[in-house]
């Protein structure tokens, strides 16, 4: 399951984030940050230790006060979150792999059911993950079937003439098949016809194996539906920083925490992901534009193109004799990430914003119920559209103050700390922050048109982090001097502070145990306030580092031979040129040729100054050149096999210098997954 497994490393830095994609009171400044800004003192804080801690003082007043904020008496959502319902997931929620491996478990997180938010735990994220849990096979509609609970997304099931639709089926196949068996159960074992992506992330399309055989799609039988630039997208986003991002999602979706009261509660958007098999089968139908309809099964889907928001490649439609829509991931019951903390292009707010719009202009007037691949459905005319409506505005809002206030002058962190959403969109549960926030979404935006610098030159050209921690200790009179005075802010609640001076401390002292320990206990507190599971999840992530260590646990592995085989050559070698080390590769020239005879592809690669080029010929006078199938050189992709052992093999032919290929290979990268996120990298 290691990320950093010999046979698979290429692999997994290549594909180990293909996560979704993946939040405050009006803004997160609200609740888990102007809370912790306070002056009221508590009891000082015992000696520093690894240990986690109970909340403070300051921690439980604030969790208190949420509950005096926010609309606890609606409970429509709890009335939606029942109804339909047909049966629970098998085996308590368990779902496991043909080797007896557990890939999800709901039964981790029913200690919410039945019981009032405990200090540690912000109230509203402790609501969401309550909803969260009710999981199992529920009707929408007399036509359309949910299996919610079962991974970090729902799977949908729309009955036609001769067999059912499936809709987003899951991360992996080992969940989409257990969903499929609890639908046919109760429902009878229709075929399934068509699968339906709604977009290009891996907990959309994962399962596919576990619903439908290839076989079956490629002899017509079945057919896959998906967005334009899907598969480019599927692989693309997570190809080229795919390393990073993964390090980064092992805190975000909380997959080093202990679930429960004082680890982690889910991400908002779902309660976790799974860990089975995640496969990809190429579409045979793509939707190229708005207004795009379809026959599936005696029924009419009419399509909404919408890129660029939620995903690279995403789309919204409607069934017009059901009288049902789904938006994708852009109308949920969350807010969500115009950027995604594990690391990706930030999203574009208009866009979305926009899209909803449109949405509602088709198929406002008609729209009886809402489903999405992630939360529960929303029935009746009015109030589907004060989801859309509200939604649709609160991106819109977001969008249009963040660029009021940057054309005042205010730089991206002060934006983000002057923006809070109006009451009528703050106080709407579908608005609240348990995926996004408020804060880091507008910070998304002001980096969307404006990027990183605010114009002051003074911020132009910082040191970096160790270098400026270690100058600024000093000026600020030493580490003990520093963990002094933090101590005291600590103990009166401003630990926002304490974290921002500490980590200074950190920086330039690693080894320093009170630092980090006084760090963690901030970041901890921190943790216990956020309203949004991700913050949440990096708040005590970093925490458990900061007292324990790197500990390398076990995360999803994405690294699937699928999914890897769907690469092009062409991302293929851009990822090597990626790898490549450009200081080792100065003043070398190397000239190489790939020929690819099962699919007919031929390649001229050249290392000079410093990066890898590649073209669509090969060269004359080549230093060495080999020839092998695409689907041998996908074991060389996956890491299963290296080039060499196929040309001992005789699956490969390797003429010319071969010298000259082993220096390429001494050149490129290897990417350790398991560095540092809150203690300084090493080199």
């Amino acid at each position: 399951m290691r990320l950093t497994h010999p046979r698979g490393r290429l692999a997994a830095a290549i594909m180990s984030c293909l996560l979704v994609s993946t939040s405050a009171c009006t803004s997160e400044s609200d609740s888990a940050e102007q809370a912790t800004a306070t002056t009221q003192t508590q009891t000082p804080q015992t000696a520093l230790t690894a240990e986690p801690k109970p909340a403070s003082e300051v921690t439980r007043a604030a969790n208190a006060a949420l509950l005096n904020t926010l609309p606890f008496d609606d409970t429509r959502d709890f009335e939606d979150t029942d109804r339909g319902f047909i049966a629970p997931l098998p085996n308590n929620g368990v779902i496991q792999a043909e080797d007896g491996r557990t890939v999800w478990d709901l039964s981790a997180y029913q200690f919410v059911q039945g019981q009032d938010a405990p200090d540690t735990v912000n109230p509203s994220l402790w609501r969401q993950a309550q909803l969260l849990t009710k999981g199992g096979l529920f009707e929408v509609t007399p036509e359309i079937y949910q299996v919610q609970g079962a991974d970090l997304s729902t799977i949908t099931f729309i009955e036609g003439e001769a067999g059912i639709t499936v809709i987003d089926p899951c991360i992996s196949r080992e969940t989409a098949r257990a969903a499929l068996d609890l639908y046919w159960e109760h429902r009878g074992e229709r075929p399934v016809v068509a699968v339906i992506h709604t977009h290009s992330h891996i907990d959309h399309f994962g399962g596919v194996r576990g619903v439908v055989d290839e076989a079956d799609v490629q002899s017509g039988k079945v057919r896959i539906i998906a967005p334009e630039h899907f598969v480019e997208e599927a692989v693309s986003e997570n190809v080229y920083a795919g390393n990073h991002m993964s390090r980064r999602a092992s805190y975000m979706y909380g997959n080093l925490l202990e679930k429960g009261p004082q680890g982690s509660m889910g991400t908002g958007l779902g309660l976790g992901t799974s860990t089975g098999e995640p496969t990809l089968i190429t579409p045979t139908d793509f939707i190229t534009e708005t207004g795009q309809t379809l026959d599936i099964d005696g029924l009419t889907f009419e399509f909404l193109l919408a890129p660029g928001t939620e995903a690279p490649a995403e789309m919204h439609f409607y069934i017009p004799e059901l009288k049902a829509l789904t938006a994708a991931e852009n109308a949920t019951h969350t807010l969500h990430n115009l950027y995604t903390l594990r690391g990706a292009k930030v999203r574009n707010a208009a866009a979305w914003s926009g899209y909803l719009h449109e949405t509602i202009e088709r198929w406002g007037d008609d729209v009886e119920v809402l489903y999405a691949p992630h939360h529960w459905p929303t029935w009746g005319n009015d109030r589907v559209l004060e989801l859309l409506k509200k939604q649709r505005d609160m991106y819109k809002y977001l969008n249009d103050q963040t660029l009021r206030l940057a054309n005042q002058g205010y730089n991206m962190v002060e934006a983000a700390e002057m923006i809070e959403l109006p009451d009528e969109l703050a106080n709407f549960w579908p608005n609240r922050g348990y995926y996004g926030s408020v804060n880091h979404d507008v910070k998304a935006v002001w980096n969307f048109y404006l990027g990183w610098f605010d114009g002051n030159p003074s911020r132009l050209h910082p040191l970096p982090p160790v270098d400026a921690g270690i100058k600024l200790v000093e000026y600020m009179g030493g580490a003990d001097r520093v963990i002094e005075m933090a101590q005291k802010d600590f103990d009166e609640g401003n630990y926002r502070w304490v974290a921002q001076v500490m980590d200074q401390v950190v920086m330039a002292e690693p080894d320093n145990q009170s630092a980090r320990y006084l760090l963690a206990d901030a970041l901890e507190q921190m943790g216990y306030q956020a309203e949004s599971g991700p913050w949440r999840n990096f708040y005590l992530s970093g925490a458990q580092e900061l007292r324990n260590g790197i500990q390398e646990l076990p995360v999803p592995n994405t690294a699937a031979p699928d999914i890897v085989q769907s690469m092009t050559m062409d991302m293929f070698l851009d990822f090597m040129a990626i790898k490549l080390n450009g200081p080792k590769a100065a003043g070398k020239v190397i000239r190489m040729n790939i020929t690819l005879p099962d699919i007919d592809e031929d390649y001229g690669v050249a290392i000079e100054n410093g990066v890898l080029n590649y073209y669509s010929e090969t060269f004359g006078d080549a230093d060495v050149s080999f020839t092998v199938d695409r689907a041998k050189f996908n074991e060389v992709i996956l890491g299963t096999s290296k080039l060499t052992d196929l040309v001992e093999s005789g699956d490969a032919e390797l003429e010319g210098d071969s010298g000259k290929f082993d220096e390429f290979l001494s050149l490129l990268d290897s990417f350790e997954f398991w560095w540092p996120l809150v203690t300084p990298k090493t080199s």
